[in-house]
């Protein structure tokens, strides 16, 4: 009898996890070997996000890696991309280190190993390839392997801030530059030349209070008058109607229904490349993968308490209606974070540049409000004929390590040394930047006598393509 009741469970337990594994729907957590790192916890409930195939291997979760980060694994922002070591002259580095796989140094589900990004390999993680670099580059001997990586040193992958030449490139620059300003979003210039764009749905002609297609008045509680706030943006003054967002229309452009909240598909419509980057980072990436938006409760970092609740779509930074992108840009951070570097960014000399600037006594871009920094206008492919400035909604994507801000971020305004210090000194970080760095980083120093090596020496062994002292 204890044999047949022992068959029944064992069948009833098989097949339940027959199912969690092989149904489209199910709840397949029971298979986590440990908890995912600060980068993706959000996606426990999606595991077939990384994990496509149930019965697939480590091509598979390759593959998912390359799905998300494969834009930002290649020159020039990978240094140590694939490529690399698929050369013949580097065949012999596969024998130190698996480099090919992502899994290699970022193996999720294992809490006690995991470090800052996702590292979970030792910090002496350079020394398989790299053991005899005080041979190459004397002013290394001595430095610990475990140093690598500190802050103004070497990143695996993004190091192109470290690079020699670049480094001798911005010596001698003063802490503050003379025109302290970061580049204008090209959007609205460029909507002609952006082919994804609907320009035969919204021609660019303004449009007043008085033009507004809606068929019936929408009265909200957090939004009187969605009207008067929709004739005074961005989107009046290009055209774009209240029927761009609010009716879906067949092929034929007939009016099928009546969106009264709008999604991200929508607004994809016209903003593909903002959304595609939205859902790559944190804010994004649970709608991205098909699960319900980020609640704010869900964020490891200290929250505000009554933003809590709340859930992290576009609609949360720009207002429905409204899309104020100065509110967007600064309060409507400061309505969800309360970490100890965003609550002293009141009062921080950023803010104060940032709210001169609003009042108009300094021009556009010299202020720093939190997206300057931390959602930065860059300069991305929109096409494979165009690129333009735009602001990355990927909010992560230049954050960690934190020396990836200094060519999107700092060097606008800020010299290539007191950037690098500013950047490694930890309680200035805290501070919101209020002060001077503390912490001094020699890595303009080896550049300056990597410098007067090369003139003594008239060029010659000019190693240009690595951080090469």
């Amino acid at each position: 009898m204890l044999w047949l009741i022992w068959l029944l469970v064992t069948i009833m337990l098989a097949s339940w996890l027959g199912y969690a594994m092989l149904a489209e729907r199910a709840d397949r957590s029971v298979f986590m070997p440990g908890a995912l790192s600060p980068g993706h916890h959000q996606l426990q409930p999606a595991c077939a996000s990384c994990h496509t195939d149930p019965l697939g291997g480590r091509e598979v979760l390759q593959d998912a890696c390359i799905k998300c980060h494969g834009d930002e694994r290649r020159k020039p922002f990978d240094s140590h991309p694939k490529t690399k070591f698929q050369d013949p002259r580097n065949a012999d580095r596969l024998d130190n280190i698996d480099a090919l796989h992502c899994t290699t140094c970022h193996t999720e589900h294992q809490p006690g190993i995991t470090a800052g990004n996702g590292l979970t390999q030792p910090r002496d993680l350079c020394f398989h390839c790299h053991r005899d670099v005080a041979e190459d580059r004397p002013s290394h001997a001595g430095m610990a392997f475990t140093s690598c990586a500190s802050g103004g040193c070497h990143n695996f992958h993004d190091n192109r801030a470290l690079y020699t030449k670049f480094l001798i490139n911005h010596l001698d620059e003063p802490d503050l530059l003379d025109v302290p300003v970061v580049p204008a979003r090209e959007f609205a210039g460029m909507l002609d030349q952006i082919i994804d764009y609907p320009l035969a749905r919204y021609p660019q002609r303004p449009l007043g209070l008085e033009d507004a297609d809606a068929t019936f008045r929408v009265v909200l509680a957090h939004d009187s008058n969605p009207h008067e706030d929709w004739a005074a943006t961005a989107h009046a003054r290009s055209g774009v109607n209240c029927s761009a967002c609010h009716r879906a229309t067949a092929q034929d452009g007939s009016v099928v229904r009546w969106i009264n909240l709008p999604d991200a598909d929508v607004c994809g419509t016209c903003h593909g490349l903002e959304v595609e980057r939205f859902g790559k980072g944190k804010h994004g990436m649970k709608q991205a993968a098909g699960l319900p938006p980020l609640q704010v409760s869900e964020a490891r970092l200290p929250m505000q308490e009554d933003a809590a609740h709340e859930r992290l779509t576009c609609n949360s930074c720009h207002a429905a209606h409204r899309y104020d992108v100065h509110y967007a840009a600064s309060e409507a951070c400061l309505r969800c974070h309360a970490d100890e570097h965003t609550l002293a960014y009141k009062g921080s000399p950023h803010q104060l540049l940032w709210e001169r600037e609003l009042r108009g006594e300094l021009p556009a871009g010299s202020g720093v409000s939190c997206a300057t920094c931390h959602l930065p206008r860059v300069d991305m492919k929109a096409s494979e004929w165009l690129t333009r400035i735009t602001v990355d909604h990927n909010q992560g994507a230049n954050l960690a390590p934190n020396s990836k801000m200094i060519r999107t971020t700092c060097l606008h305004c800020h010299g290539l040394a007191f950037s690098i210090d500013a950047l490694a000194d930890r309680s200035l970080v805290a501070s919101n930047f209020t002060g001077r760095p503390s912490v001094h980083v020699r890595t303009m120093d080896l550049a300056a006598a990597e410098a007067e090596r090369r003139a003594t020496a008239s060029g010659k062994d000019d190693d240009t393509s690595m951080f090469g002292f």
